[in-house]
């Protein structure tokens, strides 16, 4: 029996697919399933995003796991493909590819493929990470027209860096070169992300790329998913192990980092950065128990926490549930207890987690 659960409520990630679609209802929807969907797990989430347009994922492999869990939707690989011996797997697996630099391009159309392939021209409008140079764009954009490997619908993408802070004009000024470059285009245009969404909606085009959000996470800076009428999806418990007395200036874990001014009691739990939970997590991080918070004490160990519990006033016992994050003690509090972003709290889940579905 694995004792700690993340729980992954498929009704929550319905409905914060439904706000996505509300916050521009005049997009369609690519559905970003990278890094195991967020560490919700890949396959089932897709099974589970009927009504999203297309999936986006960041590498091969990860689009072939969703065609061999039969999902048949249209797969966008938005890193595009590596070496040229990718592209005959995208071609029999109806793999969308990006377009973001000469070696893609050159390979593309050096490939010797029995149908064109459906291709993003992804533009550097300010990310300065993948994308081709705003004074590249008319080259690039010729080439895929007219080489027979690529299909003559060759829609166009972008990235913001700064879209989660409404006071930087960064984003505004990325939207506008973009538009600058596509306006004589009249495929596609995918420029949103989560944050897109929520923040800039001059921005949202034909397609938006949700990724964050769907899993009813907030993307803007000291916010949460609430703020946006979003539902967390996943929920991560475990059980409390142990209950122990200390005494006063008794020092706890590794380093003795941690010590009571006066007799207390611990619960340890069965949850460590082993499980994903940040090693990082500073002191009085909280967690819930019998729907009372408690803080972390000491150090996070690979399999265990400690917590701070008083004089137990609430009868804690080993065996009783212990809620980490979900609807009710947000991740992203967690993560600034941390030092960090959501992101990385629910990419991190390690496989000795056990996934439950549930609607």
């Amino acid at each position: 029996m694995r004792l700690a659960i993340a729980e992954i409520n498929l009704t929550a990630l319905a409905h914060n697919l439904a706000q996505v679609k509300s916050f521009a209802p005049n997009s369609k929807v690519m559905a970003v399933l990278k890094a195991n969907a967020y560490g919700h797990g890949l396959v089932t989430i897709a099974q589970h995003l009927n009504d999203a347009d297309a999936f986006a994922v960041a590498r091969i492999d990860e689009a072939l796991a969703l065609r061999a869990g039969g999902l048949t939707k249209p797969i966008v690989l938005l890193e595009g493909f590596f070496d040229e011996a990718d592209l005959p797997i995208l071609l029999a697996n109806n793999f969308q590819t990006i377009i973001h630099d000469e070696n893609q391009l050159a390979a593309l159309e050096n490939a010797q493929l029995e149908a064109p392939i459906n291709c993003w021209l992804k533009i550097n409008t300010g990310m300065h990470r993948l994308g081709v140079a705003p004074e590249q764009f008319d080259e690039f954009y010729n080439r895929l027209q007219k080489t027979a490997n690529a299909n003559n619908t060759v829609n166009l993408m972008t990235h913001f860096s700064c879209a989660d802070d409404v006071d930087s004009s960064k984003t505004m000024q990325q939207i506008a070169l973009f538009n600058r470059l596509a306006e004589n285009v009249e495929q596609a245009h995918c420029l949103s992300n989560s944050a897109g969404i929520l923040a800039w909606p001059s921005g949202h085009g034909d397609w938006v790329r949700p990724g964050l959000m769907l899993y009813g996470v907030s993307p803007m800076a000291n916010t949460t998913g609430k703020t946006y009428q979003l539902e967390p999806v996943m929920r991560l418990t475990t059980k409390v192990i142990a209950v122990r007395n200390v005494a006063a200036h008794e020092a706890v874990g590794y380093s003795g980092r941690w010590q009571s001014d006066k007799p207390t009691q611990l619960a340890v739990v069965a949850m460590g950065y082993g499980d994903g939970y940040p090693r990082h997590a500073r002191a009085g991080t909280p967690v819930i128990i019998n729907k009372q918070r408690y803080g972390i004490v000491g150090s996070v160990a690979m399999d265990m926490i400690t917590l701070d519990i008083g004089n137990n006033t609430h009868n804690i016992k080993v065996g009783d549930e212990v809620t980490m994050w979900g609807p009710e003690l947000p991740v992203e509090e967690i993560a600034q207890c941390a030092d960090t972003i959501p992101y990385e709290l629910l990419c991190n889940i390690t496989p000795r987690v056990s996934y439950q579905y549930q609607r």
